[in-house]
């Protein structure tokens, strides 16, 4: 397969597969990268959990300082006013899916591997394997999605804390690698659909036409003379 379209394929794989690492490390690794954030405007919330990562939720002090549990797959983060009389609980279950992250971040790099081949099944392969891995990262992307909804709804009915709960960088990078997945596995079909028409439209090989002799009496009057 041309190389010409193999080169963006995989650097489309790169880039998703680096976005999409950084963010499986996410919180408490890197607080940076988390998914959701909620903001409390009033400052009268008794919260573990300002920040939703992939592996636990942290939290920022008055002062700035940054407390995060322990990492671990699926946490549970409770959030209340300092009355205690309005509680709400995000579930584990709204958490522990988010571990599809690694996953999808794996089936990346199976699909930039196998795109540094030059043999056509290998390619073959690696553009389905980028389609999978699209295929892992918006459901990835979908739980996050409805991580963020879930949190949004339930700390707005936590009174006296003025919850405002936004996406955060994490979110929108997994949105970018889903992206860039797309774009590799289908920058290598449409580079195998050329060659295949390239190698289709080579023109046909023309034959000489036989000599011509002219006939009659002419014609055997000429080849006596030679």
């Amino acid at each position: 397969m041309s190389r010409v379209f193999c080169i963006p394929g995989i650097i489309f794989l790169f880039c998703a597969f680096v976005l999409s690492f950084l963010v499986s490390i996410s919180t408490p690794f890197l607080p940076a990268l988390d998914i959701a954030r909620v903001h409390f405007e009033n400052q009268q919330a008794l919260v573990f959990g300002d920040q939703f990562g992939i592996w636990s939720p942290c939290s920022y002090s008055n002062e700035g300082a940054r407390t995060c549990q322990a990492a671990g797959h699926g946490y549970s983060v409770s959030i209340s006013n300092l009355d205690r009389d309005s509680v709400t609980t995000i579930g584990s279950s709204w958490t522990r899916g988010l571990a599809v992250h690694p996953v999808a971040t794996a089936v990346i790099f199976i699909a930039l591997c196998l795109s540094l081949s030059t043999h056509v099944t290998v390619t073959l392969i690696s553009s389905l394997t980028s389609f999978l891995a699209a295929l892992l990262t918006l459901i990835a992307f979908a739980i996050d999605i409805a991580l963020f909804v879930f949190v949004r709804h339930e700390t707005r009915d936590v009174a006296d804390i003025g919850a405002n709960t936004n996406t955060a960088p994490g979110f929108w990078l997994t949105f970018v690698s889903l992206l860039l997945c797309l774009l590799a596995g289908c920058t290598v079909c449409f580079g195998r659909r050329r060659d295949r028409m390239s190698d289709a439209s080579y023109p046909a090989a023309t034959t000489a036409a036989p000599e011509k002799r002219p006939g009659g009496f002419l014609g055997r009057f000429r080849r006596r003379r030679n």
